[in-house]
């Protein structure tokens, strides 16, 4: 008997340690807005749960730990998208195509189900913005709550106001995909109109065109230098682990590496998307 008891209790500790590893297998999470985030692996850190939409954890997701309702096995994905698979880019299958695909189906039983990796890409590749971006500006206006509402009565994902969101085209701001679809191009406005200055277009989705240009730049407003701030942090780290899982392949820049804050546009013949450097201002949060 003390011998049985020797095992099952070594062998609820393998089973706790197992648990307490960080997830290696495709899942999904589903959140409680409804959204999905596709991804190869994930780590609880404080209370995030970071989310690797790539195996090679050069791109990922932070997410509020009590924003996911709960995890699921990965359905199959089709032939036609295992290049996309294959990429990195995490993709799960619209509703409609749900519709069709028994294991889909099965995977997201009466629940219509938006991977929010996919909304974001498509809007980024629509306006030439890098994903990562968004991303960044959705967690820090919203926390990927798409029906938050600030005090001042911005809505979704993005916080759109209700007079911008109409000058965008968003007749409802809760819908998460017109929603990531209006706020990125109105970054993508914001970006050219101040020459891809990110700093300065992150402040003026925030405080306003109109206080940018008053001021000259950052408002001196603690909410904005904060938000714009923790825009940059956040980015700059996915672009950090970015560069540092490709550091095998491409020799390390050398020369000084200060600050930048300036957002350039792709050169002909490259990558469309908006290619921003950046990093944080001097200001903390």
């Amino acid at each position: 008997m003390a011998a049985l008891s020797f095992y099952r209790r070594w062998g609820l500790i393998a089973i706790l340690a197992m648990a307490a590893l960080p997830c290696f297998a495709g899942e999904v999470a589903v959140l409680k807005n409804g959204f999905s985030i596709q991804h190869e692996r994930k780590a609880v850190i404080g209370d995030v749960t970071r989310l690797y939409v790539k195996a090679d954890k050069s791109s990922f997701v932070d997410v509020p730990t009590s924003e996911i309702d709960h995890f699921e096995a990965a359905p199959d994905l089709p032939t036609t998208t295992a290049a996309s698979a294959a990429s990195g880019v995490a993709r799960v299958p619209s509703p409609i195509a749900a519709q069709n695909t028994k294991a889909a189906t099965l995977s997201f039983p009466a629940r219509p189900v938006a991977d929010l990796n996919q909304v974001v890409n498509d809007a980024s590749d629509r306006y030439r913005l890098d994903p990562d971006l968004v991303t960044s500006v959705i967690k820090a206006e919203s926390a990927f709550n798409a029906h938050a509402v600030s005090p001042k009565g911005a809505r979704g994902l993005m916080q759109l106001m209700p007079g911008t969101a109409s000058q965008l085209g968003v007749p409802n701001a809760f819908d998460p995909q017109a929603n990531v679809e209006g706020g990125t191009k109105y970054l993508r406005e914001l970006l050219e109109r101040y020459n891809f200055d990110l700093v300065k277009a992150l402040a003026a989705y925030n405080a306003g065109p109109e206080r940018v240009e008053r001021f000259g730049g950052v408002p001196p407003y603690y909410e904005t230098r904060v938000y714009v701030a923790r825009i940059v942090k956040d980015f700059n780290k996915k672009k950090a682990a970015e560069q540092k899982a490709a550091g095998a392949k491409k020799p390390a820049a050398s020369g000084n590496t200060a600050a930048k804050t300036r957002a350039t546009p792709a050169r002909p013949g490259s990558n469309p998307k908006l290619q921003a450097k950046t990093s944080a201002p001097t200001n903390s949060e």
